[in-house]
């Protein structure tokens, strides 16, 4: 890269005057380019996922507004100015906001997002600011992974309780409900089941805070399954501030339960909602009038995929009204016996949040997957707020467009979108010039090098498309299998590439490579299948192996075995390497017609996900890969590098972070020894060929999921999942 030769030259003084010196990314001293500022070009179109509001009494106008993966915004004039007020902390997920209702300038934020779906970013505890977000403090459970409820005593401001649902991929962890009398110095846990369950919602009573019913979660999220429930979920009821807890059984359906949302009416404090996944008897929406003694079943009511709604908020003027958050959103307007759903009109679906003007019930404020949208006719109108730069992208791609290169980039369930680099307009770029080239999830765009009009842009289990920008044309691609064959296994983000030998040439990969040297008009398979052929209903969660009708199980999870990562060697035509979700990277040398593998690597456990392999641009016998193994509980990066064309690998990442898994790689056109490395929490690079990593700290805290290098202007794209698409000069 260009700064790599100039940057570097100009740095020379300092850096042989550090001569010696580690520039490993914990060092103080810190990396003379680590400071190197980074531009968002955005966008705020769609924005991104929002998990929670927090809105100053009698003054709605001034509220936050916490992202599942895009840090806490505030706001002073109802949107039309934010403020990102949670940018350097030790998380970017979040699952709360909450304010000090004797002093609003008190602000707690619980980190992880709250819920269980395959993106959800994990945190490390609960936050404090005591000055509206200027400044904070983490105060402790760091390993409760999602926190999803915090409550503040009404009387005693240093009386705090969280739930916290615990890790979603392993077991332990700080779970439970936690209760703090010295404003978070210190905590007790004052409920706990087991070490798979957590608790997901509470109520305190008004009148008595110290009577309190709880929700307790049990779930565990892999790369192969999603279990949503087990023997541990239940309601429980404590009358002593949580010294003595019982299990709540009477009206609640019977056997395994999933996530239970919980929700009380302010207006009338006595009753209390519950949404209950359960079988197809007990599932449903219930009442309690006495808090939480007993329950009554009032509809058969449940949401598209509890694992990732299941949350009611009750109008606070009406006990009879009430809010079910789901792909949809509905009310119930006589008590949950009957639902409608709330009017889109031009809004995006799949919401999170809810807030209802307690002054007007016509006023509310909805978050989603598509941002944030006010109504002030009860939600027949929404107005949504378009500046918000928190789109969350799984991968982003530059092109070669001129005289500014655009940015194809696949969104969390907000299309794939395309915008430019830069503009020759004095407002810099704006939402205007971003354009959709693909409905649903997007994922890896890729631009033919030598036309910018054509894109190729995926959706979600393997939907793939060719977009041609000049006639809109837009034709579907996706290999399909024969008559003789199965389905094939599509992972949620299946890999695809362009050949760099070939702009014609695509490779894409299910559980076997194609290819296709006509643009997807045809297509050819390459492989046998390269997976490990497991069947995932006989590996073990939580100790055990679970049965076929287990709550929700292998739900909104991609069917096991299949590609991941695909890459082939800039250098060597037919140089092949792909990457399984199960832990085994191949190599063909030949096109495809022979393929060995490599299933174990040291320092690594057995069976991760290979998430990225990019063949080196300098040496044929060069290539990197990014293992992932979050959804074992394994935080550490693992990035590796082989000299010999993938015969044997080796850790290059032992001088990263230990907690931020690792997500993408990228190697500079130039420089061989300059890498750079995308992780949970930011992104790293090295100029020692993975020696020593320094992180670029302009980038505010997020998960980088993509990096491409944007050759012609020596240009570092970054694809964030929850702050768009940054971009080194």
């Amino acid at each position: 890269m260009r700064f790599s030769k100039s940057l570097l030259v100009l740095c020379a003084a300092v850096l042989f005057s550090a001569a010696g010196q580690s520039f490993a990314a914990d060092d103080d001293t810190g990396h003379p380019l680590a400071g190197m500022p980074l531009r968002s070009i955005g966008p705020a179109l769609t924005t991104g996922r929002v998990a929670d509001f927090a809105f100053l009494p009698g003054q709605w106008q001034k509220h936050y507004v916490a992202m599942a993966s895009g840090n806490l915004w505030k706001t002073e004039n109802n949107g039309v100015t934010w403020t990102p007020v949670f940018e350097h902390e030790g998380a970017y997920a979040l699952g709360v906001v909450e304010l000090d209702p004797a002093s609003p300038s008190t602000v707690w934020v619980g980190t992880g997002e709250n819920n269980s779906q395959r993106s959800v970013g994990y945190g490390d505890g609960v936050y404090k600011s005591m000055d509206g977000g200027k400044s904070w403090k983490n105060m402790g459970l760091k390993d409760s992974g999602h926190i999803s409820t915090i409550r503040i005593h009404p009387e005693d401001s240093n009386v705090v309780w969280v739930a916290a649902q615990g890790p979603l991929w392993d077991s332990g962890g700080d779970r439970g409900l936690y209760k703090t009398t010295d404003g978070g110095e210190n905590w007790e846990r004052i409920l706990f089941v087991d070490e798979d369950t957590g608790v997901n919602e509470f109520v305190a009573h008004p009148a008595d805070p110290d009577v309190m019913v709880a929700s307790s979660y049990q779930r565990r999220r892999h790369v192969w399954t999603l279990i949503n429930g087990g023997p541990g979920s239940g309601i429980h009821k404590t009358t002593d501030g949580g010294k003595t807890w019982r299990e709540v059984t009477q009206g609640v359906p019977e056997g395994d339960l999933g996530r239970i949302g919980l929700a009380m009416a302010p207006s009338a404090p006595n009753v209390l909602y519950a949404i209950i996944e359960a079988d197809k008897e007990g599932k449903g929406v219930y009442r309690s009038t006495d808090f939480g003694e007993s329950w009554e079943k009032r509809s058969d009511y449940m949401t598209t995929s509890p694992q990732y709604y299941n949350e009611l908020y009750v109008d606070p003027n009406d006990a009879d009204v009430l809010y079910s958050m789901d792909t949809f959103t509905h009310r119930s307007e006589d008590g949950g016996k009957t639902w409608s759903r709330v009017p889109l009109n031009s809004r995006h679906v799949d919401d999170h949040a809810l807030w209802i003007d307690p002054a007007n019930s016509d006023h509310l404020y909805i978050g989603g997957d598509g941002g944030v949208y006010e109504s002030w006719d009860y939600g027949e109108t929404w107005r949504h707020v378009g500046n918000l730069p928190t789109v969350q992208y799984y991968r982003a791609t530059p092109d070669n467009d001129a005289p500014f290169y655009n940015v194809c980039a696949g969104t969390q369930d907000n299309l794939t979108q395309c915008g430019p680099s830069r503009t020759t307009y004095t407002d810099g770029i704006t939402n205007a010039d971003w354009w959709f080239v693909q409905f649903g999830d997007g994922f890896k765009a890729q631009i033919d090098p030598t036309d910018p009009n054509i894109i190729y842009a995926q959706y979600q289990y393997g939907g793939l498309a060719r977009f041609d920008k000049v006639t809109g044309e837009r034709l579907t691609i996706t290999p399909q299998p024969g008559a003789d064959e199965n389905a094939y296994k599509w992972n949620w983000n299946a890999p695809l590439i362009i050949s760099p030998h070939d702009p014609h040439r695509l490779y894409y990969g299910a559980q076997k490579l194609f290819r296709s040297d006509d643009r997807g008009e045809s297509w050819t398979v390459i492989s046998p299948d390269l997976s490990r052929g497991l069947d995932r209903n006989k590996l073990e969660v939580m100790g055990r192996v679970w049965s076929v009708d287990t709550i929700a199980k292998n739900m909104s999870t991609s069917i096991y075995g299949a590609l991941i990562a695909v890459s082939e060697s800039p250098l060597v035509e037919g140089l092949l390497y792909a990457g399984t979700d199960d832990g085994l990277i191949h190599v063909s040398s030949d096109g495809g017609e022979n393929w060995s593998a490599v299933d174990s690597f040291r320092g690594v456990p057995d069976m991760s996900l290979i998430e990225d392999i990019i063949a080196s641009r300098h040496d044929a016998d060069v290539a990197y890969a990014v293992i992932d193994n979050h959804k074992r509980g394994d935080y550490t990066p693992y990035v590796l590098k082989t000299t010999d064309r993938g015969a044997s690998w080796r850790l290059i990442s032992s001088d990263l972070p230990p907690r931020g898994s690792a997500h993408t790689i990228a190697e500079d056109h130039v420089d061989p020894d300059l890498l750079f490395v995308g992780t949970e929490f930011g992104v790293f690079f090295s100029n020692d060929g993975g020696e020593a990593w320094s992180e670029l700290t302009s980038l505010p805290t997020i998960a980088v999921r993509d990096l491409e290098i944007q050759r012609r202007e020596t240009d570092l794209v970054v694809g964030t999942f929850g702050r768009g698409v940054y971009i080194l000069d």
